[in-house]
């Protein structure tokens, strides 16, 4: 591996060229893998997993790699934090796989079988959407997340991860190729691109003849320019501005432990919380002990005048409320009751995650019923909105649009239907 990885340096082939390729390459695997039994896609998942496992010292020295040169590349502590990987966190991709295989097949499925007054019936089936491209960065566990999914659901991909994991995803695509190839698969139905070189992404995304759906995951600036220059449908997630509203009808401790992990359990994640709406009545009872348990983590607390009155803090500004950190840093304000929260809300949200912890039930309907996001939560901590955590054994990402697919994106979010019609010799009268 290393820099003999990077094709434009070896000169033999352009990045056009090879980018064309691959996709020819995704175009033929993707009619196999749309026509592969659900046992064969499950023992290639397998197999993968066994891969990993046994690959395990291989990848993690390829990540020691990545990260020493992070390191010496000034990236951000939430950057290495994503880009780290252990044997926790291997083994977290390994049981992914394992949980993905065990999950339903959804190709081929029927639903809504109606029978017509002409005498045909009809339904909708279950279909692959073809070849995936994905565009991510940093975070080297999203090439299993990203090849399960599509494997599972009959989908070929085409894989392009971050300069910065290029060692670690070369060596986990290693793992691919083996169990693919185990199970007699080809080992183009899952293709991590091999140059480094910012052009392979342009080429990806025009790709129209061969690629049917680009997903992009990264920073705003990645997502903002593939939505902008994509000639592919674009399935994507932008920022992760989740919000945590305490009501004045709250179990207190229930509250101080939600608010407490929504933030600290992991920082450079979409789904931590980084503003905290406090209902007024109740904002003196519990912001102390939550400011002395942030102080503990290292966490920078920015307040509303408000906040300020109770607690030691710096200033918010406007540009806070629409910050995503990513960081120990989180802004928080004291409102009136519900309805100035979700009034906070609906203006400053990403649409992402926001939970509500309160014990009365009519304020709890109301929140769910009217904040318009992906995952909307009730006494939960943001940090579960996760395809994981969903049942869906990974996710490709969480989607911030309305169209096709919200939310943690899992099998059925990679699937689309075609109509289905059954007769018996009718004709159009």
């Amino acid at each position: 591996m290393g820099s003999s990885g990077n094709l434009n340096i070896l000169g033999f082939m352009n990045i056009k060229s090879y980018m064309q390729q691959l996709g020819q390459q995704a175009r033929a695997a993707s009619r196999v893998i749309a026509a592969t039994s659900t046992e064969n896609k499950n023992s290639a998942l397998l197999a993968i997993a066994d891969a990993l496992n046994h690959n395990r010292q291989q990848i993690l020295a390829a990540n020691t790699i990545d990260l020493k040169n992070g390191l010496e590349n000034g990236l951000d502590p939430a950057l290495l934090d994503r880009l780290e990987l252990n044997d926790d966190r291997i083994d977290a991709m390994i049981e992914g796989l394992r949980q993905v295989a065990e999950l339903a097949d959804p190709i081929g499925k029927i639903t809504d079988l109606t029978k017509r007054p002409s005498g045909i019936e009809l339904g909708k089936m279950r279909v692959p959407l073809g070849v995936i491209g994905i565009i991510y960065e940093s975070r080297p566990n999203v090439t299993i997340d990203a090849a399960s999914l599509c494997l599972k659901s009959g989908n070929a991909t085409i894989l392009r991860g971050g300069s910065e994991a290029m060692q670690s995803n070369q060596a986990i695509a290693e793992c691919i190729k083996q169990g693919l190839s185990t199970s007699g698969l080809p080992e183009a139905i899952v293709q991590v691109v091999k140059t480094t070189d910012r052009a392979a992404v342009g080429e990806l995304i025009a790709m129209s003849d061969y690629v049917d759906v680009i997903i992009p995951r990264g920073g705003k600036g990645l997502i903002e320019r593939i939505s902008k220059d994509a000639r592919v449908p674009v399935i994507k997630h932008l920022d992760g501005i989740c919000h945590v509203y305490i009501d004045d009808k709250a179990d207190l401790d229930m509250a101080f432990n939600i608010a407490f992990n929504a933030k600290t359990h992991r920082y450079g994640v979409c789904n931590a919380m980084e503003t905290l709406l406090v209902a007024e009545a109740i904002a003196k009872d519990i912001l102390p002990r939550l400011a002395k348990a942030y102080e503990t983590e290292g966490v920078e607390l920015r307040g509303c005048e408000k906040t300020r009155d109770i607690i030691n803090c710096s200033a918010a500004t406007e540009e806070d409320w629409g910050t995503e950190y990513l960081a120990p840093i989180l802004s928080i304000k004291v409102v009136t009751d519900v309805n100035e929260a979700m009034e906070h809300i609906a203006q400053y949200s990403s649409q992402h995650t926001e939970s509500i912890v309160t014990n009365d039930e009519t304020r709890a309907r109301r929140f769910m019923a009217e904040v318009d996001s992906s995952s909307v939560m009730h006494n939960v901590s943001t940090r579960f909105a996760d395809g994981f955590e969903y049942g869906l054994g990974a996710e490709i990402g969480i989607s911030t649009d309305k169209i096709h697919a919200r939310g943690p994106v899992g099998l059925e979010g990679l699937t689309s239907q075609k109509w289905v019609v059954y007769g018996h010799g009718e004709i159009r009268q």
